[in-house]
């Protein structure tokens, strides 16, 4: 492996980890929000100053090759000392720059921490994003157009979470959205072995969500509930209603969904299967408007008792340790 003279651009390094880490071109793009193409170009570049094949490609899969395992570990160190020195440089006009906070979909509690977090910080700007999925957030926050957001961070890749930090917020209790006409929505709650047999939606195939898909392969493993396949992502309270029409698979969410046309949301229980939410934002990134959430988030969480687990709770084991601060 040669270097040029020129050195190696931060971004193609920063296109190198993405297709390393998602081992798949379409998901790196999308993470990265470049075209496909694009990534492509600029991985092809990387290699030609490299003077190194870092990818194996088939029509079937994307590996990495020794040369990229070698470059990996290289290629990570570059990337966050580049992270380290832009925010270090940033601070002194950080503190007047608006702050962008990633609240996942409308409705949740997270508009409630923002809320507090705006009243305890009134004189600096914070803007709501709607967006869900925090393994998409994560790769914003890493890139700084992002300052906070909410969700699973056990989920995300372990070289992803050493790069943030994570305060949690809440245990919050699943649910299932079944059509108002599905023979379990008569019932106030639903037994999670009546959900035997069922296939049900949990964003399969969203690359800005798999960690909740994970969560929910974890969940039915063993108790012969399908996790449906791929499908176009729903966005509206009609094309909800259309999609759930049409297919009738339940859907995976938490209790503070909101309410959908043709549908009911009701709460999973026996036991009770808990999605962990903390507060994420990027190490090192300061700013009152972070310290305001989290300030906002621990005073909620413990007015509320969202981190108190119910006996019959579910919650997979490395779930528990990181919401504990231990991973």
């Amino acid at each position: 492996m040669s270097v040029s003279a020129h050195g190696v651009e931060p971004r193609l390094l920063r296109a190198f980890l993405a297709v390393a880490e998602e081992l798949h071109f379409t998901r790196a793009a999308a993470r990265l929000y470049v075209a496909q193409q694009a990534l492509s170009r600029d991985i092809r570049r990387l290699e030609r100053e490299l003077g190194a094949e870092l990818f194996g490609r088939t029509t079937r899969q994307v590996t990495l090759t020794a040369e990229g395992a070698r470059l990996l570990p290289y290629a990570r160190r570059a990337v966050e000392a580049q992270d380290e020195l832009l925010a270090a440089f940033a601070r002194p006009a950080a503190d007047s720059r608006p702050l962008l906070v990633d609240v996942n979909s409308p409705g949740l509690v997270h508009e409630r921490v923002l809320a507090r977090a705006r009243e305890l910080a009134p004189e600096h700007e914070l803007m709501a994003r709607y967006e869900s999925g925090l393994t998409g957030a994560a790769a914003e926050l890493l890139a700084g157009r992002l300052d906070v957001s909410f969700g699973r961070f056990a989920g995300l890749d372990p070289a992803v979470r050493e790069r943030l930090a994570q305060q949690p917020l809440r245990y919050e209790p699943m649910a299932i959205v079944l059509p108002a006409d599905h023979p379990l929505a008569g019932l106030d709650a639903v037994p999670l072995d009546r959900l035997a047999g069922e296939t049900v939606y949990a964003g399969a195939g969203n690359p800005r969500t798999p960690e909740w898909t994970d969560l929910a392969r974890r969940l039915f493993a063993g108790r012969g509930i399908a996790v449906a396949p791929p499908a176009p992502l729903a966005v509206g309270k009609e094309e909800f209603r259309r999609i759930m029409t049409k297919y009738r698979h339940p859907v995976l969410t938490g209790v503070d969904f909101p309410a959908m046309p043709g549908s009911v949301l009701r709460p999973l229980v026996d036991p009770v299967p808990l999605s962990p939410v903390s507060v994420v934002w990027l190490k090192g990134r300061e700013h009152p408007g972070i310290e305001a959430v989290r300030a906002a988030a621990g005073e909620l969480a413990r007015d509320n008792g969202w981190l108190v687990r119910p006996d019959d709770a579910w919650i997979p084991a490395t779930d528990a340790l990181v919401m504990r601060g231990q991973d």
